[in-house]
């Protein structure tokens, strides 16, 4: 094998595809998945050291590049690539060049963000996307594809439906790369929609009691700037929407007291050290943490009319949901090649797509009936 791993092109299929940031927690999953699928992917990242030494793990090609080098340039690399799956983080750093390589070498481009920012990126490339030939679709993980189902699966059954929250308990610890994206965030503060604008909110403005299972307790859950503050928008049109996530009492007050703070937590010595302490205490959950937990999403529209229509949804945990869903994603537009442009998960998939995934239930609606409180 070469440096770049070039030697073993000649073996992949047809259509190669390309795994950018595979070495990562959450990229490395995927990749042993997509191997153990029969397919092969090209391993590509910036560290030539840590691609080599996946690679030939996984007897598999690897390219080491980084998306800091000029446009077309990038768009040389992936010049022979039919799509990117982009699971490299913070990705309001690696999405918009890696999305502007895949607009010039014809690629399709995909990633498993949950950054509002980056939706609003990948949607505004849709014109580009179509006359590149491309797709773009952002968020096929955790972060969008439940919520997003849940999202337009309640829309389809209530047309006029005015307002939406959605709500998910996630199980088991975060990796080091969702720590990080984190903590990149607290400096933006909260994000909801209101009228069909995205409005800059406090942290943990508010605070709602949800009951995510059927005979379950309700739980406290707290708002959060979750990618759904632009992916649903753009599967529903709502203009008005929250998303919330389960969270101790105890969380939601320190949420509160890092509002007062805030100013600081954008400064670069104080990110510096919140991620160092993140690269030396998370190392992400074992395979058997991730397959012992469950996660579970919650949904709510109302309409105009006052109709108020529910839905749950259980998955398996949030980084099985990424590793497969992500890899569904792959091998459809592998298989088949869409209508160019951008999409949310569920209009690329299907509503139904997340039902079809390991340990996934069907979406359970069901009229309001629970006396849930409000928020506060």
């Amino acid at each position: 094998m070469s440096a770049d791993g070039s030697d073993n092109e000649e073996n992949m299929t047809e259509k190669l595809w390309m795994i950018y940031g595979s070495y990562g927690y959450t990229g490395e999953l995927i990749a042993r998945e997509a191997k153990s699928r029969g397919l092969s992917p090209v391993l590509a990242g910036r560290n030539p050291e840590k691609l080599e030494k996946l690679a030939r793990e996984l007897e598999l090609s690897f390219r080491a590049f980084s998306l800091e080098e000029e446009k077309n340039v990038l768009a040389d690399r992936l010049k022979d690539v039919e799509l990117v799956l982009n699971c490299a983080g913070p990705f309001s750093a690696t999405a918009k060049p890696m999305m502007e390589g895949c607009l010039h070498s014809g690629s399709h481009y995909l990633d498993i963000t949950g950054e509002i920012s980056v939706f609003r990126e990948a949607h505004a490339r849709h014109r580009k996307a179509e006359a590149a030939g491309i797709v773009i679709c952002s968020g096929v993980g955790f972060d969008v594809i439940p919520t997003d189902a849940v999202a337009a699966t309640l829309k389809a059954k209530v047309s006029d439906a005015r307002s939406l929250a959605l709500a998910f308990e996630g199980g088991g610890r975060m990796s080091p790369g969702t720590s990080k994206t984190s903590v990149e965030s607290l400096k933006e503060g909260g994000k909801i929609r209101e009228n069909g604008v995205i409005r800059s909110v406090p942290l943990a403005y508010k605070i709602r009691k949800i009951r995510f299972e059927e005979e379950g307790e309700f739980r406290n859950a707290v708002t959060i700037p979750w990618g759904d503050i632009a992916t649903a928008y753009y599967s529903t049109g709502i203009g008005d929407i929250r998303v919330f996530m389960s969270s101790s009492r105890g969380m939601i007050r320190r949420m509160k007291m890092m509002q007062r703070f805030r100013f600081l937590l954008g400064l670069g010595p104080v990110q510096r050290f919140m991620k160092a302490r993140i690269e030396k205490r998370i190392k992400g959950p074992s395979e058997e943490e991730r397959k012992g937990s469950r996660s579970h999403v919650w949904g709510e529209v109302k309409s105009d009319s006052g109709y108020v229509l529910q839905a749950r949804l259980t998955t398996a945990n949030g980084y099985e949901v990424t590793v497969h869903g992500s890899l569904g994603v792959v091998e459809r537009l592998l298989e088949k090649r869409p209508e160019p442009g951008y999409y949310t998960p569920s209009q690329l998939m299907g509503k139904d797509f997340v039902t079809t995934l390991p340990g996934s239930s069907k979406i359970r609606l069901m009229e309001k009936s629970d006396r849930e409180q409000g928020d506060n």
